[in-house]
């Protein structure tokens, strides 16, 4: 069942510098949202605030109804146990620029361990969903397979399948394809494309301008830790108004 995101008044600093700007999003159940922006801008800090892997300096994040990272005593917040935001985080799927598969592990057995180990599932169950999810992204000969005997991109799509395992409400990617070889980052945003028609909330941070035009209902473009402009793909992407998203797509097209 795809979530809603409720983002308000998000600040997040390092070090005594402010690297996201009261931060106010909406992204709707079932909605793909891209999130474009320079280096630096704070878009892959943004997206790991939604699960909590930074915590907050201010503002609060719903996912559903859950008040990610945090519960309400009287008027103030007070940061959950990491059991607790580990629970939660089983409903938000993750998928980073890097791999993080199970070196020691086969393909089937990195996309059975989440569901077996955390959810305690039977193991006829998580499997059969994993032989599902494998088919699903194009790895169905390969789940005998180790990680080093992957391209990065079969790689990529296992921790996609791996992420999905968990039955997650919403699912976070955090520049998927920026560590591919060229000729395999279309594999990966293809599955990505089928994925978005699934019908899951889906965040995605990338640069791929391509992608975002055939699959994002809406972009959010940030700059500087601010949200700069946003709204419906296409309107920004044809007709952007803001003078720094119109520099930004003319260097990236």
């Amino acid at each position: 069942m795809s979530e809603p995101i409720r983002l308000r008044g998000i600040r997040k600093q390092f070090s005594g510098k402010t690297v996201l700007h009261d931060i106010n999003l909406d992204i709707a159940a079932g909605s793909v949202t891209v999130i474009l922006g320079p280096s630096g801008s704070g878009k892959s800090t943004l997206l790991r605030c939604i699960n909590h892997l930074e915590k907050l300096d201010a503002g609060t994040i719903h996912v559903g109804d859950a008040l990610v990272g945090y519960r309400r005593k009287g008027q103030h917040l007070v940061e959950l146990a990491e059991h607790q935001v580990a629970l939660q985080r089983q409903s938000i799927g993750m998928v980073f620029q890097q791999f993080n598969l199970f070196p020691h592990r086969t393909v089937l057995q990195n996309v059975m361990d989440a569901p077996l180990r955390i959810r305690k599932e039977k193991r006829a169950v998580v499997e059969a969903r994993a032989l599902k999810l494998l088919d699903q992204v194009g790895l169905a000969h390969r789940v005998s397979a180790w990680p080093r005997e992957l391209s990065g991109g079969q790689q990529q799509r296992v921790a996609i399948a791996r992420a999905l395992a968990m039955e997650p409400g919403v699912m976070l990617f955090d520049e998927p394809t920026s560590a591919l070889d060229p000729e395999l980052v279309g594999e990966v945003l293809q599955v990505m494309k089928q994925l978005a028609h699934s019908g899951i909330t889906m965040v995605v941070v990338t640069h791929e301008i391509g992608f975002a035009r055939e699959v994002a209902d809406n972009i959010v473009f940030m700059d500087n830790g601010a949200i700069v402009e946003s709204g419906d793909a296409r309107t920004l992407l044809d007709s952007p108004q803001h003078p720094r998203l119109r520099e930004f797509l003319a260097s990236v097209l």
